[in-house]
């Protein structure tokens, strides 16, 4: 189960750049056009894909009724599963024509 504590680690990361990647829409701090196309693209491109499928991978886990918390710290559960939660609310109530107006 190396894998899945090396996938946990590798979706923290990109979850933490979806949120720097957040930040640089309302203010660009990096004032560098390669750092930033860097950042959104872990952020947005492979945060939207990994955060999902590592929090997939928990419920499957959960599932087989193994203990995860043998194989991922817990802290590093619940980060992601934040992560998972605020790219849900990214995706469905900032981008909604009617919740937007």
């Amino acid at each position: 189960m190396r894998w899945l504590l090396f996938l946990s680690r590798l979706s923290f990361i990109c979850g933490f750049f979806f949120l720097l990647s957040i930040s640089l829409r309302f203010y660009n701090w990096t004032h560098d056009e390669v750092t930033t196309s860097t950042v959104i693209v872990i952020g947005y491109f492979m945060g939207l894909i990994l955060v999902p499928v590592t929090n997939l991978c928990y419920l499957a886990v959960w599932v087989i009724k193994r203990k995860l918390k043998i194989y991922v710290p817990r802290w590093l559960i619940i980060m992601n599963i934040l992560f998972l939660l605020l790219l849900i609310y990214y995706i469905f109530f900032q981008h909604d024509p009617v919740v937007a107006k």
